[in-house]
């Protein structure tokens, strides 16, 4: 950790100026960063609900709980944004006055950059909803998740949540700067960085789901994927947040939330209402089981630790390797161990499947699809270990330039 999070006793600090005094509580955790994490978590529950609603009933209706939640992140980024941008362009007050100095000016209106960014997320966000239930109707109630509608809903609350984490971030950066960032809420700020991190590892793990499907997991694809889009945002978290754990903590929460999901959502009844039904569902199905990123996070947190006075290049190298030998040690067993019936329990949610799942397909019949072998195998492995390193260097980069955004 650096040293602005290890702060020196208030004996040693020189007395703050009356400047200082101001950009500290300024920088303390104002509501409209709360309200911003609720967003964040609201759009997390929501599509976790939406999924498993799509799997156990099927696309009934717009108005389900799950789409009322999704939407609610929207609302309130709309809410959090509107008020920022008016309060920071046309507020008068002392906390305007303080709001304006941490804001950017975009066409003449002031706010933080995070704002911008969430603002245009739930404007994409609320646009989605008219446009999917016009969708669902023309072309089918339950359709790819992957459609235009999705699309932009997707977009959006990927937008939310980079946004609130640039905000969190700011406001974190300017508490680091002050004489006493503990009091200036340091600590929370970037226990809520973390936090939303790890719902972010969790977002990226949703578009990856195609290919960390348990049973495709003994070919090379999945890890091909997993080196693409996990090792850029664990590194762009590591360096800014300031946590020597960074990447253990937010694959702990997104490890975390998924096994939550498996041993809650079954607790409630569910019936199909679409066709064809080849599972006779009776209650919510949960998603798989996570993969086990919690082993290559520990080992990436102990190596970046140990590798502060390395080149990027040179971490990125090492860091690529790391996470695929570590994750595929560890996947590939386990993958195994999810279709055996040691996994036909609660826990590990073996014993579930959607109502479009039919008898002899490749999870009812534990069978691993196509796995691979050999030669092809160590191949794939070797490109996802270079996606891996090239994933790590431009996260180290781009979470070194936020590292200093202030506004």
């Amino acid at each position: 950790m650096s040293s602005a999070a290890h702060p020196a006793p208030a004996l040693l600090q020189p007395k703050a100026s009356s400047a200082t005094v101001v950009r500290s509580r300024s920088s303390a955790v104002p509501w409209y960063i709360w309200t911003g994490a609720i967003a964040v978590t609201c759009a997390t529950i929501g599509g976790a609900w939406d999924v498993s609603w799509h799997r156990s009933i099927g696309r009934d209706s717009f108005w389900t709980p799950a789409h009322l939640m999704i939407q609610a992140c929207g609302v309130l980024a709309a809410v959090v944004g509107m008020w920022l941008v008016l309060s920071a362009t046309f507020g008068r007050s002392e906390k305007a006055h303080a709001l304006r100095e941490a804001s950017v000016d975009i066409f003449g209106l002031r706010a933080p950059l995070g704002v911008f960014v969430a603002g245009w997320g739930g404007t994409a966000m609320l646009t989605s909803a008219p446009f999917d239930n016009w969708w669902h109707n023309a072309y089918g109630l339950d359709v790819k998740i992957v459609s235009p509608p999705h699309t932009l809903l997707i977009l959006g609350i990927r937008s939310v949540s980079i946004g609130i984490m640039l905000l969190i971030l700011a406001a974190m950066n300017r508490a680091a700067d002050t004489a006493n960032p503990a009091a200036a809420g340091f600590k929370t700020l970037q226990r809520l960085f973390l936090y939303l991190g790890g719902l972010a590892v969790g977002g990226q793990m949703f578009f990856l789901q195609e290919y960390t499907w348990d049973v495709v997991l003994h070919r090379a694809d999945g890890y091909i994927a997993m080196g693409i889009a996990l090792p850029i945002l664990f590194a762009t978290l590591w360096q800014a947040s300031r946590f020597r754990w960074a990447v253990t903590a937010t694959a702990s929460i997104y490890m975390a939330t998924i096994i939550a999901e498996i041993l809650i959502l079954p607790l409630f009844p569910a019936t199909p209402k679409l066709g064809p039904v080849f599972n006779q569902v009776t209650h919510m199905v949960p998603a798989k089981f996570p993969v086990l990123l919690i082993f290559p996070a520990i080992a990436l947190d102990l190596l970046w630790q140990r590798a502060r006075t390395w080149k990027p290049w040179q971490i990125a190298i090492v860091s690529g390797i790391v996470f695929i030998a570590i994750l595929a040690a560890v996947e590939w067993p386990f993958a195994k161990f999810l279709l055996s019936p040691l996994a036909e329990n609660r826990f590990f949610g073996g014993i579930y499947f959607d109502y479009a799942t039919p008898a002899n397909s490749y999870e009812r019949t534990h069978r691993f699809f196509e796995p691979q072998h050999g030669i092809v195998l160590v191949k794939g492995l070797l490109i996802a270990a270079v996606c891996a390193m090239g994933s790590t260097w431009v996260g180290i980069r781009f979470g070194r330039w936020i590292r200093g955004v202030q506004r």
